[in-house]
């Protein structure tokens, strides 16, 4: 099984789609790292020799790509930055709603979580 930036890739995959599974890394990504590196899409991730799966992993640190626990810690700061700053969009993010314009009568269950019903409805 082939470990590539902390993320174990599965097996069966194509490498082009293994890749995507590393936090930050789509296929348009993972079609550039496998360009430079001269890998073929179509291997599978248990073909991988150790060498390759080192190459890739050294093309991703030299590309300059925040992946992961980098990326996560970023994209942290940068809603922490919004609620700082008090912003639209920090505003939105500090009160738990969606701050992309959703409507949120009826849905964004998800963001707001369960619904909380506020009188009774029994006389």
């Amino acid at each position: 099984m082939a470990r590539i930036a902390g993320v174990d890739l599965p097996k069966k995959k194509r490498l082009e789609y293994a890749l995507t599974y590393i936090y930050g890394i789509g296929l348009h990504t993972s079609r550039k790292i496998l360009d430079a590196t001269g890998l073929d899409y179509n291997k599978r991730v248990f073909e991988l020799s150790e060498d390759e799966a080192a190459t890739i992993a050294k093309e991703i640190r030299s590309s300059g790509i925040a992946v992961e626990g980098d990326l996560r810690k970023q994209v942290a700061m940068d809603i922490k930055a919004l609620m700082d700053l008090g912003s639209y969009r920090g505003l939105r993010h500090r009160k738990g709603l969606p701050c992309r314009g959703q409507k949120t009568k009826t849905n964004a269950r998800t963001r707001k979580g369960k619904k909380k019903t506020v009188g009774s409805a029994t006389k």
